[in-house]
């Protein structure tokens, strides 16, 4: 039976890039393998992989196609991932087939060198694939997928380093774009970021054995100790003697990704040594100083936009209400999905609380506005269950343009706000106010107290901005167009 969306409109969001999870050093890795990448599920839904190492067994991988709580949760499944040490991904395909992720796409990535195996599982994207691809391919190399992560195996395969952690570092350098690696040999865990920090990775400590992971939240699963952030252009290369650390890329000035902190990463997560529900309600705090309006309700979209509804509330004054509930049930649609179906979808997923909304002016606090055609059912539903007024509050500044570093975005001309004003955009969606946080705000929310710097950003914010820290070579190379000085 095919799978189809769990919701209709959920094209209408920017999509998580990828997990990362790795253990060394304990028990039975691959059952904590399942529990922190279960842990980072809201990073990828289409596909899920571990591969382990053990000392008789030797590599032992397995990929699978849907949730880890589907596959990887079964003893029949985990007694064929033996060993100590393990590497696991989920996926969203940011990259190849989008949208529809083939079995061979799936990560980790296994190449069998001079030296040894070796398994690369990555989050982010590299905005030179397309070029390194071509050149591989043109010297001889055989790709199997059709995923830009493939390109490191092979810049790794052709490398003279003498150790795999050498081939990689080699492999990196020729790599362009954003990634957070974690990779394994027989007997190591290494972990990478790029140059420019875009993409997560953290370090924790479980008794003797250690864990690299895209977010803290997969630590506290596994009861794993928060140790630090790998450092932007770091590489770590872990052992039963302990991390290794150094830095073999150029230094560059930090530009991590100020959307993690706005939607990708769970609230729960520590980003930066700030927790990240902290970060969002006072996103809402901000929003209400810079847009304030005359209401009786502030009520979230379910449910990313709830700690900034919180924040905007409690600054506000105005009360804090559950005006939409979401059906915490709602897997794969489990009917064909005829057209009308299809438009009954939203209301599967969401449905309003008439008994609260009924007579109210409501402020709906969401977390961004991609394409719009979620803000426009989300409104009539809040309009048909007799609300007054609808106004929209968004917990980030317009995306005007699309990411090249490992988020599944709408090409530019699919962006609503990429061809209309703010005020075209509240006509278009026909509610009676709308206002996005500005850029210095959602800065102000992260902690910059004195807001975004133009002549060198803190954060990459080229969703926002149009300013990419990287230049997408590949996009370019399709026609893609960078930000004029009108812009």
């Amino acid at each position: 039976m095919r799978d189809f969306p769990a919701h209709p409109f959920d094209d209408d969001k920017l999509k998580e890039e990828c997990g990362v999870f790795g253990v060394i050093g304990v028990a039975d890795a691959a059952s904590f393998l399942a529990l922190g990448l279960h842990a980072l599920q809201h990073r990828g839904q289409e596909a899920a992989g571990m591969v382990t190492h053990d000392a008789e067994a030797g590599f032992c991988s397995a990929r699978r196609m849907g949730y880890v709580r589907d596959n990887f949760t079964s003893r029949k499944v985990l007694d064929t991932l033996p060993g100590t040490l393990g590497i696991g991904h989920v996926r969203y395909s940011t990259s190849g087939h989008k949208g529809q992720t083939a079995i061979r796409d799936v990560q980790p990535f296994f190449g069998e060198f001079s030296m040894g195996g070796a398994a690369v599982a990555h989050n982010g994207n590299l905005t030179n694939a397309a070029t390194l691809r071509r050149e591989l391919i043109e010297r001889g190399s055989i790709f199997q997928s059709s995923s830009d992560t493939e390109c490191i195996i092979h810049l790794m395969a052709r490398s003279m380093g003498r150790s795999i952690p050498d081939r990689m570092e080699e492999a990196l350098r020729k790599c362009e774009g954003a990634f957070s690696i974690v990779a394994m040999t027989r007997t190591k865990l290494i972990g990478c970021r790029d140059a420019l920090g875009v993409r997560p990775l953290v370090l924790g400590r479980l008794g003797d054995g250690w864990v690299l992971s895209s977010e803290t939240c997969a630590l506290d699963i596994v009861g794993a100790e928060f140790v630090r952030e790998i450092e932007p252009g770091e590489m770590v290369v872990i052992t039963g003697q302990g991390v290794e650390s150094n830095f073999p890329f150029k230094n560059r000035s930090s530009r991590f990704c100020l959307f993690e902190h706005v939607y990708f990463s769970r609230p729960d997560s520590i980003l930066g040594g700030r927790s990240v529900y902290e970060t969002r309600r006072q996103i809402g705090v901000e929003l209400a100083r810079e847009a304030p309006v005359e209401a009786d309700l502030v009520c979230p979209v379910p449910d990313s936009g709830t700690p900034a509804a919180i924040g905007f509330s409690h600054e506000s004054g105005i009360p804090y209400g559950m005006g939409i509930i979401r059906n915490q049930y709602m897997g794969r649609t489990f009917i064909e999905p005829s057209e009308q179906i299809r438009n009954m979808g939203v209301r599967l997923k969401l449905n309003v609380n008439r008994a609260l909304i009924r007579g109210k002016r409501v402020i709906l606090v969401d977390d961004s506005v991609v394409r719009g055609t979620t803000s426009r059912k989300i409104k009539e539903m809040i309009l048909d269950a007799g609300a007054a007024e609808v106004h929209f509050r968004i917990a980030s500044p317009p995306t005007a343009w699309p990411c090249f570093y490992g988020v599944d975005t709408p090409e530019r001309e699919k962006l609503l706000a990429s061809h209309m004003s703010e005020e075209e955009m509240r006509r278009h969606l026909d509610v009676d106010s709308l206002k996005f946080i500005t850029l210095d705000g959602l800065y102000r929310a992260v902690g910059v107290a004195e807001g975004r710097d133009p002549q060198k950003p803190q954060y990459c914010d080229a969703c926002f901005s149009g300013d990419y820290p990287v230049v997408p070579a590949d996009m370019i190379e399709k026609g893609f167009q960078l930000k004029t000085a009108a812009e």
